[in-house]
């Protein structure tokens, strides 16, 4: 089983009550399931580094509860929760729990990509981001960069070859160092709060 790396209790009234209103309901077929028990295992495993099936026998399967995160993931779940959670008070509820929110979003990110990436940057919640954020995307930065080689671009043919060649480079090198690395070490991700 994989240590705790941050503090983990499962989720009081106040708390669950904060997450009940963006969680969507799905009746589906078969026994009712107890979505706060799921959050917990999900919750869970956040704070750890360890995979699913490193989780206790008392939250119940790992497969279950894996499933049940994409579920949430591919409905938006944790973009709805990092929205209500960056417009939530200091002392409202969510705040208390917002490092195991940020934690599962990282697992998220896995699924839902650059889109999650983005509006993590937007709502300035770098606690979930995978990595430190200048090991990220940044694709607005990426579009100031784009538009600004764009303006130049007209005035770069009266330059010196050596010049314009220059600019150029160091355009692509920003262009580069804005997409984020392709690979991040384990030991900085493990080293990320």
């Amino acid at each position: 089983m994989a240590p705790l790396r941050i503090p983990h209790a499962p989720l009081s009234d106040a708390e669950w009550q904060a997450i009940l209103p963006h969680l969507r309901h799905d009746p589906t077929r078969g026994r009712p399931s107890d979505r706060r028990q799921k959050l917990d295992a999900i919750f869970r495993v956040a704070a750890t580094d360890g995979p699913w099936k490193d989780l206790p026998e008392s939250y119940g399967k790992p497969d279950t509860i894996s499933r049940y995160f994409r579920r949430l993931t591919h409905a938006k779940f944790w973009e709805h929760l990092l929205l209500a959670l960056a417009a939530s008070p200091k002392g409202h509820p969510l705040r208390r729990i917002e490092g195991l929110i940020c934690r599962a979003c990282r697992r998220a990110i896995r699924i839902r990509g650059l889109r999650l990436i983005v509006l993590i940057r937007r709502l300035n919640l770098k606690r979930a981001l995978p990595a430190p954020p200048w090991l990220c995307p940044d694709p607005d930065l990426s579009e100031i960069l784009f538009d600004l080689q764009k303006a130049r671009l007209p005035t770069i043919r009266g330059w010196p070859k050596a010049r314009a060649i220059g600019w150029l480079r160091a355009m692509r090198k920003c262009l580069t160092v804005v997409a984020g690395r392709r690979y991040i070490p384990r030991a900085l991700k493990v080293s990320w709060p």
